[in-house]
């Protein structure tokens, strides 16, 4: 009876969002135009409840750091794709920094199994490890040269964030400069480090 009812009806509408969320609605659809101010809004909402949800999948607090900008990027490059009808903007970007987050654990596993097996094996690298790593060293070069295109603040601040593991926090105290103003220039190098690689995201 209570089906038939329900049948009656016809399809339940969508549940309202909240305010924030709605907030964020309209900040997605501005990152997807390119606005860089919208993003920064977005980065200083979100950044902190994907790095602790990330944090929480990998447990190591610098691979933490790192796979939070890498989902932040992500946001950057993907906002076009959020579908408000499909869930919040929070849920989206949860799923992301999940996903990316589980991506890191099997990448780390896939790793570690590489290395036994090489360690294991008497017989010369395949053609194809060899050939990935000559990719990678290229690929770091790209990375290097647009390094130092950024301002010196911005350079400084990726370089100890990405390659020496420290934490936002950290890096403040080691550049003597407000943790905003790292935290602002992390988000802008990364900005200029996509469009210096020229990558099409």
């Amino acid at each position: 009876m209570d089906q038939d009812a329900a049948r009656a009806r016809g399809p339940r509408a969508a549940e309202p969002v909240p305010e924030p969320e709605r907030g964020l609605v309209d900040l997605l659809g501005a990152v997807a135009r390119g606005d860089e101010a919208a993003f920064g809004e977005v980065y200083d909402r979100v950044a902190p409840a994907v790095h602790g949800l990330v944090r929480r999948v990998l447990r190591d607090p610098a691979q933490s750091e790192e796979v939070t900008q890498e989902v932040m990027v992500e946001v950057w490059r993907t906002a076009c794709r959020y579908d408000p009808r499909r869930g919040t903007p929070r849920a989206w970007l949860m799923t992301l920094a999940h996903r990316r987050a589980v991506d890191r654990v099997r990448s780390e596993q896939v790793g570690a199994d590489r290395e036994a097996r090489a360690a294991a094996a008497e017989v010369g690298r395949p053609y194809d490890e060899v050939a990935e790593e000559v990719t990678d060293r290229m690929e770091r070069e790209r990375v290097r040269r647009c390094l130092d295109t950024l301002t010196e603040l911005q350079e400084q601040s990726v370089r100890l964030a990405y390659y020496g593991g420290y934490t936002y926090r950290e890096v403040a105290r080691l550049l003597s400069a407000p943790l905003g103003t790292v935290k602002t220039r992390m988000r802008d190098g990364l900005i200029r480090l996509r469009d210096c690689l020229g990558v099409e995201w």
